[in-house]
């Protein structure tokens, strides 16, 4: 009996101790955490506006060439020169979330880039939407009446960009979002405007 009270007490004993070490752990790398998250929003903002920075002054750059402006509880990042207008996209890829930036010119209607900061896409095919090679096809291309993703080799309108052979379900459901996405963003833009 004694030693079943032993075992009992050495296990509270060690859950306490584990559990206040993890509670302490937490409360450390907390800042650090969301230090690093808005690190990397930053880089992706100065990204898509094409703002040049070096990785040991990403906070200077963005606080010098960026201005953050908030309308209905949602940050708009407008480039202090040329005046693009960039926001954060969210919503479901075909396997998880896909988390990133867009940039639009003044015009509201033009992309200027977009850069994905975080997706659960399968790599090596629907992964690919955060590749450079397929973001910079993006570029230049017109939003209305709205953005479509066409097979690959299909794309000849202003708002069409060729996808990604064999991810045609991740394209469309990058498709998705990017078109909610701006269409709600740009209208509260300009309601406020």
């Amino acid at each position: 009996m004694k030693e079943k009270i032993l075992m009992i007490l050495f296990i509270l004993l060690l859950g306490s101790v584990l559990s206040t070490t993890l509670v302490s752990v937490d409360k450390y790398t907390a800042p650090l955490i969301e230090k690093n998250k808005t690190r990397k929003l930053y880089v992706s903002i100065l990204k898509a506006l094409d703002i040049t920075f070096t990785e040991d002054k990403v906070d200077k750059a963005f606080e010098e060439n960026v201005i953050t402006k908030k309308q209905e509880e949602i940050n708009f990042y407008i480039a202090r020169a040329g005046g693009d207008i960039a926001f954060e996209i969210k919503g479901s890829g075909l396997w998880g979330p896909v988390h990133g930036i867009i940039a639009l010119r003044p015009d509201l209607k033009t992309i200027k880039a977009i850069t994905i900061i975080h997706q659960e896409e399968t790599p090596g095919l629907g992964g690919r939407i955060g590749e450079s090679d397929f973001l910079n096809k993006f570029k230049s291309k017109k939003i209305l009446p709205r953005l479509i993703i066409q097979p690959p080799g299909k794309a000849s309108k202003n708002n069409e960009v060729d996808g990604i052979t064999g991810a045609t379900l991740s394209c469309k459901a990058f498709e998705q979002i990017l078109n909610s996405e701006i269409e709600k963003y740009v209208s509260i833009f300009k309601e406020h405007k």
